[in-house]
Parts: C-alpha cells; structure tokens; sequence
C-alpha cells in the first residue's frame, strides 16, 4: 500500500511538472502565435482539428486503456497493439488525404484541401508511437513523458513561430502539430528502448476487442462532444467567429487539462491496481476528486477573473472580442477533471459500455441544446454548453453507483466546499482590485492576491488535502 501511494505521489508530481511545463510552453508559444496569426488563421485549423482527432481514436482503437487493464501486458500484446495502429493509421490517412477536398466544399473553404493533407500526416505519425507512450503511461514512467512533452513543445513551437513571423499563416500551425508528434515519438521510443517484431500475431487483438471495441467508440464520440461546437460554429457562423471561440477555447482547454491530464497520467492504472478492493478503491478515487477539486476550481475560476487583462496583455486587443467567451468557458471547465476521475473509474472497473453510453448521452444533449439555441447567438449556445459541463457530473455520479455505491453526500463534501470558496476569493478579489487601471498590474495583482486568500483559507481550515499536498513536497526536500 505504501509502495502505491509513493508511486501515484510521484506519477501525481511528475504529472504536474509535465503539465505545468507543457501550459507554461503552450502559453509562451500561443502569445507568440496569436499576435502573428489572424482570426481566420485560428480558423481554418480549427475546422480540421476533429477530424484528425476522430481518426487518431480510430487508430488507437481502445488498446491503450485495454492495455493497461491486463495484468501484465506481454511482448505479444505490445506487438499485435502497435501493428494494427500502424497499419490503421496509414490507412486513416490514405482515406483523409482522399476526402480533402470534400472537407474543403463542406465548409466552403478551399483553403482546407492542401493544409488538411499536411495536418493529417500527424495521423500516421502517431501511429507509430502509441504503444511506447501506453508502455510509459502504464509503468507510470511520468518523468520521461515530461521530457518528451517538452521537447517536442519547445521544437515543434519554434518552427511554427519561425513560420508564422515569415507569413506562413495556418501552415505554421499545421507543421507545428506534425513536428510536435514526431520529436515525442523519436523521445519515447529512446525511452522504451521498445520497437515492433515480425512475425505478427493478431490474436491479443481479438481477445481484447470486446473492451478496446467500446473503448474506441467512446473516445471517439469524447472527441465529438469536446469539439462538436467547432464543428457547429464551422457551419453556421462566419470563420473569424469560429476563429474567436477556438481561441478562447484554446485557452479554457489548457487550464482545465493541466489538472485533467496531471490526473489521467495516474488514474486509471492505480484504480486498476485496486479494482479487487472496493473499500481502498474508493478513498483513492475520493481522494483524488479533493485534490482535484483542490486545484480545478480556483485555477479555472481564477482564468475567468484574470480573462480581460490576460487576453489583451499575451494575444492583443485583436482577441478581445473572446474574452466573454472564455469566461463563460471557465466555468464548466472547472467541471471537466472531475469528469475525468469518474471515467477513469469507470473503465479502471472494466465498464467501457457504462462509458460508451454515458459519452452518447452527453452529445446528443449537446447537439440538441446547442442547435435549438443557434438563432440567440453564439454566447449563448457556449453558456448552455458551459452548464451542460457542471450539470453532467451528476449523470456520471449515477452511472457508477450501478457499479460502485459511492454516497452523493460523500462526493458533494469532496468537491463543494471547493467550489464555493474559490468563487467567493474570485469575487472579492474582484473588488479588491477595482481601482487598478494598469493591465499588468491589475493581472498581477488578481494573481498574487487570489492565491494568498485561497492559500490562507485552507490552511486556516485545516484542510486535510493540503496538508499532506506540503507533507509530501517537505519530505521530498
């Protein structure tokens, strides 16, 4: 018990480093990017970027979850794993390459034919280098994910500054996210020290299909649900619109991801560890949504109040026009990482078809709020979407008590009293900081200030998470 609580300390810590590092590089980069680029630019690449996911889930097929739910995977498993990757996403990219140009017609943008062949090269790519990353996701070996994440961020975000300041326009991005899969490629095959063998043999692949099968139908339909909005706004609004939402998108998704991945990176393989413990099972997941909820909500409430100034100060007035966009954003992306930690428990349990319908759920009510609320604008298509996000935790809550009798009262004290403290310090740093008129110094200020007044009301609390959070970076110095 010790030996998995260190190692899912470590993984936790080595995930934020990653996490941190990659917002930090993501944030350095996208100021850059953002003042070089254009609406349009922002645009362009947005429309494309669910289908690239879409067949990314498709080559993946579910195996790394599956993978990870085997006790241990063998060479063999590993070897049938990345074959069928390889051989699904050179095909993906075959049939993509070929449906350019119906993209480009659907959206009315012939500009997409040429650059979406470039970005769908990621596909293949990334083919290539999914069982090494599920190898290192599975032995919790964060540390060298992070030194792969961040060698590709500061390689693959070099060359696309470098072309968008010669006028490469959206092909900066497009190269930028190629170059990004192939530097963390090349990293973690040095890692893994791990390569494919001939002969194959395709038989692990059918003895884990009932799973992985589930599996790539609901990251498939996750993908959709995280970008159906995009693909909505791509048809009805204008591309400079498109072009605001997803970059305020942008900046919602990295906030939230920093705590969702930093999660991912060690949820489900510890929860899998103890599937046969129910008791010990859960306040490891109960655990994990405090120190979450921790986390989550002031980071994301804290984006929301900072979003004016943080905007014009990194991207420029140019994107001013996201910022109600972005605020509203914050909110259910608040909501997201606990999302997370319910999936995982879920799939940690085996139930891929729990998940699969849970995800349907989610983006049918998305679809259909969303276009029943076209003709009021697009604020209040995002504001519906937002609170779909918050509303939805319950829905996840009742779907794993059918496998797990997990307390509503229990979770609500986990996660509540976050909440209602980060948005009162939000609220009052609001106030607080009124009379500042100079961006920098508001931004700094709201900063500084929030996270001293959050900081103090825990500990004056005594909140339990917190101190073992200090416990553990004491003892580590």
């Amino acid at each position: 018990m010790d030996n998995l609580k260190e190692k899912t300390a470590k993984g936790i810590a080595w995930g934020a480093i990653n996490n941190g590092a990659t917002q930090v590089l993501n944030l350095v980069f996208g100021i850059f990017l953002g003042r070089l680029l254009s609406t349009e630019d922002y645009g362009i690449l947005a429309l494309i970027t669910i289908f690239t996911l879409l067949a990314g889930c498709i080559q993946a097929a579910g195996f790394s979850q599956a993978l990870a739910n085997l006790k241990p995977p063998t060479q063999r498993d590993y070897n049938a794993v990345a074959w069928f990757n390889i051989v699904a996403g050179f095909s993906l990219y075959i049939i993509l390459f070929l449906c350019a140009p119906l993209i480009a017609w659907f959206f009315d943008q012939p500009a997409l034919t040429d650059v979406s062949r470039l970005a769908f090269l990621a596909i293949p790519i990334s083919a290539i280098g999914i069982v090494p990353n599920a190898k290192l996701w599975i032995e919790l070996r964060n540390r060298e994910q992070t030194i792969a994440s961040i060698a590709a961020l500061l390689t693959s975000g070099s060359c696309g500054v470098w072309l968008a300041w010669n006028g490469y326009g959206y092909w900066s991005l497009a190269w930028q996210q190629v170059i990004y899969i192939s530097v963390a490629n090349i990293f973690k095959y040095y890692f893994t020290r791990w390569i494919p063998t001939l002969p194959v043999d395709f038989s692990p692949i059918r003895r884990m299909f009932s799973f992985s099968s589930k599996m790539l139908a609901t990251n498939m339909l996750t993908v959709i649900s995280q970008n159906v909005l995009t693909f909505i706004f791509g048809k009805l609004l204008p591309i400079s619109t498109v072009g605001l939402f997803n970059q305020a998108n942008k900046w919602n998704t990295m906030g939230s991801s920093l705590i969702t991945n930093t999660m991912a990176q060690v949820a489900q393989p510890v929860l899998s560890n103890v599937n046969s413990e129910e008791e010990r099972q859960e306040r490891i997941f109960r655990k994990m949504l405090r120190f979450t909820s921790l986390l989550s909500f002031p980071l994301m409430f804290g984006l929301a109040l900072t979003a004016h100034e943080f905007i014009l100060l990194t991207v420029g007035p140019t994107w001013e026009r996201c910022v109600p966009l972005l605020q509203i954003l914050c909110v259910g992306g608040a909501c997201l990482p606990l999302q997370g930690l319910y999936q995982n428990f879920i799939i940690s349990r085996g139930r891929s078809d729990i998940y699969l319908r849970m995800v349907v759920l989610q983006i049918f009510l998305q679809i259909g709020i969303t276009l029943s609320l076209s003709s009021q604008g697009i604020t209040t298509m995002v504001a519906a979407f937002s609170a779909l996000n918050v509303l939805y935790i319950g829905c996840w809550h009742f779907a794993l008590q059918r496998i797990h009798p997990l307390a509503l009262f229990d979770v609500l004290k986990d996660t509540v009293p976050f909440a209602l403290i980060a948005a009162l310090v939000m609220l009052a740093t609001h106030y607080i900081t009124l009379s500042i008129d100079m961006l920098w110094l508001l931004l700094l200020a709201r900063v500084v200030i929030a996270a001293l007044l959050y900081f103090i009301i825990m500990r004056l609390l005594n909140v339990a998470i917190l101190k073992e959070c200090l416990q553990f970076i004491q003892k580590k110095h």
